[in-house]
């Protein structure tokens, strides 16, 4: 922590309280984002290759399939809710407790899905629970990113914000990565044992990844630039009002750039495992094999983006990633169908590690500085799970439904993919530059470039 770069405080890195509370704030964020990722990869594998046999045995393979990853999609129905309600308490009350709620709240859930009676036992209520749990998962990770978000960029040195917002999204990764190994590890055990009892195994460990996460959380301080907004007095009496009002045209960019990340996200690490498996017929450790490759890749190209995000700004890097996407994704699908286990492994690692995740590693920092300081969690939450709910949310889902209308059909996963990314790329060229902007200014990245006070990317 050497580095003198200026701080949201005005301090340089060196300063020893300053490093330390820098050092708490990204072992907060980093052991949240791992829990969360955890939670959903876990829950995206599990849609994608066991869950159908053990909520709704009751239904047709293809049916089961569907119903499966519409278990999936209820969770980011709740998303938007969650980030609406606890991103107003978060813009108005601060970051840390609402943290410590949604922590909870999300972790605790994801742990009781391993304790669910399944569909032989209970008959119809197993996935009336199932979704129940989903809905209060999504309701807690709606506010869970947004809040790390906001968190890191609003602590980390500002000509450095890039890189230092990113390093917690590491958590990711490695959140994700683990759920792929765990899957790797079940794909070897018979599936009479593992519809039996095992599945249950990695969703009840969740619980040890919420008390690591609580702990650093509790020690925790609140934000700097939320303190500048209290001892200014100019914490928003109606954030709501401000967000779909004057602050909508920040909104709707935000839920532009996410599309192709998030949608991304969703469709390579899940739907792509469900097509290759139970579609093409690869052996089931493959997908997740390939989604551990992407992640690990991940741990290295969110950071990077970061870091040269600092550089170039935000805008380029990110515009670079939904390139990416663009470029591969009739490509990518039509190699997956192929059923080579090496080529789908590539495919699926490279549109993750290099697509998917530059874009998240620009987006870090990006996201925050889109909004002013009176209502940035609550602006950064509602542009992440609206996004998550129309992209994120329906790619399991609307994935399934094409698979079986197409009859296995790769073309129409191909467009779809093709526009999440074609969005994407468009909107980054509205959007406006944000790199090192001033995080305590009331006002959005859109009125600077009104004002004339930066210049269109």
């Amino acid at each position: 922590m050497s580095d003198t770069s200026v701080t949201p405080t005005g301090l340089g890195t060196d300063d020893p309280e300053y490093a330390a509370n820098l050092r708490r704030a990204t072992l907060a964020s980093t052991v949240g984002s791992a829990l969360e990722y955890y939670d959903f990869a876990l829950y995206g594998l599990a849609s994608a290759l066991i869950f159908s046999k053990l909520f709704f045995s009751n239904l047709d393979p293809s049916t089961a399939l569907v119903a499966s990853f519409a278990t999936f999609g209820v969770g980011f129905v709740a998303r938007p809710l969650g980030g609406l309600f606890f991103g107003t308490i978060g813009d108005k009350l601060g970051r840390k407790w609402v943290l410590i709620v949604t922590i909870l709240l999300m972790g605790g859930s994801s742990t009781l899905v391993g304790a669910l009676p399944t569909y032989e036992t209970v008959g119809i209520w197993a996935p009336i629970l199932l979704v129940f749990l989903r809905l209060c998962q999504g309701f807690g990770a709606g506010a869970e990113q947004a809040g790390s978000t906001v968190l890191m960029a609003e602590y980390s040195p500002v000509r450095r914000r890039g890189f230092f917002a990113a390093l917690p999204f590491i958590g990711i990764q490695a959140g994700t990565l683990l759920a792929a190994m765990v899957f790797v590890y079940l794909g070897t055990i018979p599936q009479d044992l593992l519809l039996g009892w095992v599945w249950r195994i990695p969703f009840l460990a969740s619980i040890l990844l919420i008390a690591v996460a609580l702990f650093i959380r509790m020690k925790l301080r609140e934000s700097p630039t939320f303190i500048v907004l209290e001892k200014q007095e100019q914490i928003a009496e109606h954030p709501l009002r401000e967000i779909f009002g004057h602050s909508l045209p920040s909104v709707l960019r935000g839920i532009g750039l996410r599309m192709a990340e998030n949608g991304g996200s969703y469709l390579f690490n899940s739907l792509a495992v469900a097509f290759a498996t139970g579609t093409i017929g690869v052996s089931r450790s493959i997908g997740p094999i390939a989604v551990a490759v992407g992640s690990f890749i991940g741990m290295l190209s969110v950071p990077l983006a970061g870091h040269i995000s600092d550089r170039v700004g935000r805008v380029p890097v990110y515009r670079f990633g939904a390139g990416v996407l663009v470029l591969l994704a009739f490509p990518a699908w039509y190699l997956i169908s192929l059923g080579q286990p090496w080529l789908v492994i590539v495919v699926i690692a490279v549109c993750i590690g290099f697509g998917v995740n530059t874009m998240l590693g620009a987006q870090c920092a990006l996201l925050p500085e889109m909004f002013g300081n009176q209502h940035r969690y609550l602006g950064v939450a509602v542009s992440r799970e609206f996004s998550a709910v129309i992209a994120g949310g329906l790619a399991g889902v609307l994935g399934a439904v094409l698979i079986a209308k197409f009859d296995g059909s790769w073309v129409p996963l191909g467009a779809y993919t093709f526009v999440l990314a074609v969005i994407t790329f468009g909107t980054t060229f509205i959007a406006t530059e944000t790199k090192a902007r001033d995080l305590t200014r009331v006002e959005d990245a859109l009125d600077d470039k009104r004002a004339g006070l930066v210049d269109a990317p």
